[in-house]
């Protein structure tokens, strides 16, 4: 999953969440009945984890490009340069 497939992913998370937390309680306070306004909650949960957890291929649309092997070798890592000190300004009192 890319990095704009976990941004779609997480709000569409939360709209289900809230969308069924709205429909439950009101279903709930209409019928007075706790159970039943439960019961929708906890189907919402079970659509938000069966939509959001599998990586799907809709999620999938800016694949990042990794580098590979041979040109890690002709790129090394930056070393640090030893001449850079970290130098404290000086309070006067």
């Amino acid at each position: 999953m890319d990095w704009q497939g976990q941004k779609i992913t997480e709000q569409l998370m939360q709209l289900i969440i809230v969308a069924f937390a709205v429909i439950a309680f009101a279903t709930g306070y209409l019928m007075a009945s706790f159970q039943m306004m439960i019961l929708i909650y906890a189907g919402g949960v079970v659509l938000t984890t069966l939509v959001t957890v599998p990586n799907w291929p809709f999620f999938n649309h800016h694949p990042l490009k990794w580098l590979d092997p041979s040109e890690l070798e002709k790129h090394p890592k930056p070393q640090p340069s030893p001449n850079v000190s970290s130098k404290k300004k000086s309070v006067k009192k």
